[in-house]
């Protein structure tokens, strides 16, 4: 049995690279975004469930995220309807991943782990956090978005605050030596834990 540590946190907060943190201490990783994409790549296994309710979408065998993303802007039931196709193939993936994995502790990568109540599958949950201002600021210098789609976006999420309050841990992300620092004294602590019992 691996310890299951659920790893989210908002847009910008710094979870991929607290995630890769984890991965040095030895832990496991799943990614639910890479999960997804590996899904809608050519021969992913919702590649022909999302053709036949929505055909426009699948482009030379693999989902077109883009052409996705404007049929949801276009009509917002689209998105229920995807996520209905999407959510078991995504927790098959996963469960999958976790009869296989050796590691003693899993970490699981997924965004909207509260917002979906995911949370109630893990051993325990880290969130990582920062502030209002730092997180803006790493997003717009991404230059994928502007300052207007991301305010959209930190709506729809569950506020940062909340997130913290719920998790077991939380990593506050202002340097990356602070970041490795704490992802180390969870992992010990988990470890310990798993030791003893």
């Amino acid at each position: 049995m691996t310890f299951k540590l659920g790893l989210t946190g908002s847009i910008g907060m710094g979870k991929s690279t607290t995630a890769d943190l984890f991965v040095e201490l030895g832990c496991a990783l799943w990614d639910a975004d890479k999960a997804v994409h590996r899904l809608y790549e050519k021969g992913g296994a919702a590649v022909a469930e999302i053709g036949a309710v929505f055909p426009s979408v699948v482009q030379n065998d693999c989902v077109s995220r883009d052409v996705l993303r404007e049929l949801i802007q276009e009509d917002p039931s689209v998105l229920p309807r995807i996520e209905k196709i999407v959510h078991p193939l995504v927790a098959a993936d996963r469960a999958d991943f976790l009869n296989r994995t050796t590691h003693d502790i899993t970490v699981l990568d997924i965004p909207l782990l509260f917002e979906t109540g995911g949370d109630k599958e893990m051993d325990a949950v880290a969130c990582v956090s920062t502030t209002d201002q730092e997180q803006e600021r790493r997003v717009l210098a991404r230059g994928k978005m502007t300052a207007d789609q991301f305010q959209q976006i930190r709506h729809k999420q569950m506020p940062n605050v909340e997130k913290c309050a719920r998790a077991d841990f939380v990593i506050v992300t202002d340097t990356l030596e602070h970041a490795r620092q704490q992802v180390q004294t969870i992992t010990d602590q988990i470890r310990q834990g798993l030791a003893d019992a």
